[in-house]
């Protein structure tokens, strides 16, 4: 796997919208805090633009994405917010110039697309909090900042009942649960194999949630993990008549004829305490009977 630079006081940043519409105003927070890093602020030509709910039409920000990706001075791409339309517009977008001149590109839940076609480039990302989230919790934007900075990431959760202890090593893949499972068969689909799969969703109905596990069960996904992480399955809602189970038991179920070990309830995901993870870089997963840890 390729892995970027690190970023260092003085580089450029690039600030994108690939799903939702922004304002200045939800904006300027996040943007004093990079600048406070030490880092130069770039806004793509289009990012304050309004398409309904998009961040302008498919075309200024599939633009916008291309001119992040191919600017010279850019050191990372940081996506504004999630939401839903990075897939109206991946494949209009040219990636390959970051294979030989690799970026940072950061995000979680819409930008799951962009992570798993960086996987299959060969190239790592970060799975991390967005600027519309920075001022929502200090320690997932400070996590996000010394994934960018190059420090040592080491995560240690408590322990958790449906926990399976082991230990695992491999490159961590992943992100949200429905978009990974709306990716199946397209060219942004993962290939698992061998690999830590970190998992995480939000609103879902928990039927649902059973569906998408059962799809990437039948179709090989589950099967030959190096590890399985769980992040935040957050406000997930029942029918009138329940369904039984609650979202990390649906996972556990679907994964219990396996041997690897398995991590709930990590911190990462669509909750405030949003940590950073390396995509498409090798992890340690420890799960003991006291805790949960991974490091790169």
């Amino acid at each position: 796997m390729l892995i970027p630079p690190y970023l260092k006081a003085g580089d450029a940043v690039a600030i994108v919208a690939t799903a939702r519409k922004i304002s200045r105003e939800e904006l300027a927070p996040a943007i004093t805090i990079l600048e406070g890093y030490g880092l130069r602020v770039l806004c793509a030509p289009n990012l304050f633009e309004q398409e309904h709910q998009f961040a302008g039409s498919d075309h200024q920000r599939a633009i916008d994405l291309q001119w992040s990706v191919d600017h010279p001075e850019v050191k990372a791409i940081i996506c504004a917010r999630g939401g839903y339309g990075t897939v109206r517009i991946i494949d209009h977008v040219n990636l390959h110039a970051l294979k030989t001149n690799p970026r940072w590109i950061v995000g979680y839940s819409d930008i799951t697309v962009l992570h798993s076609t960086l996987l299959n480039m060969g190239l790592a990302s970060i799975h991390g909090t967005m600027p519309i989230n920075f001022t929502k919790h200090r320690e997932a934007t400070e996590s996000l900042k010394k994934a960018l900075f190059g420090e040592p990431i080491r995560y240690s959760t408590e322990t958790q009942p449906l926990n399976r202890q082991g230990h695992a090593e491999g490159i961590v893949c992943g992100g949200n649960l429905s978009l990974l499972y709306a990716l199946a068969g397209t060219p942004s689909d993962i290939d698992t194999t061998g690999k830590i799969l970190f998992l995480e969703d939000l609103d879902e109905y928990l039927y649902h949630i059973d569906r998408m596990i059962l799809q990437l069960k039948r179709s090989g996904k589950l099967s030959n993990l190096a590890g399985l992480v769980v992040g935040g399955m957050s406000d997930m809602k029942d029918n009138t008549i329940p369904f039984g189970k609650t979202a990390e038991e649906i996972v556990a179920e679907a994964v219990s004829e396996y041997k690897y070990p398995v991590c709930f309830g990590f911190p990462a995901g669509h909750i405030d305490r949003n940590l950073a993870l390396y995509m498409g870089r090798k992890a340690m997963l420890d799960v003991t009977a006291a805790h949960a840890v991974l490091s790169y």
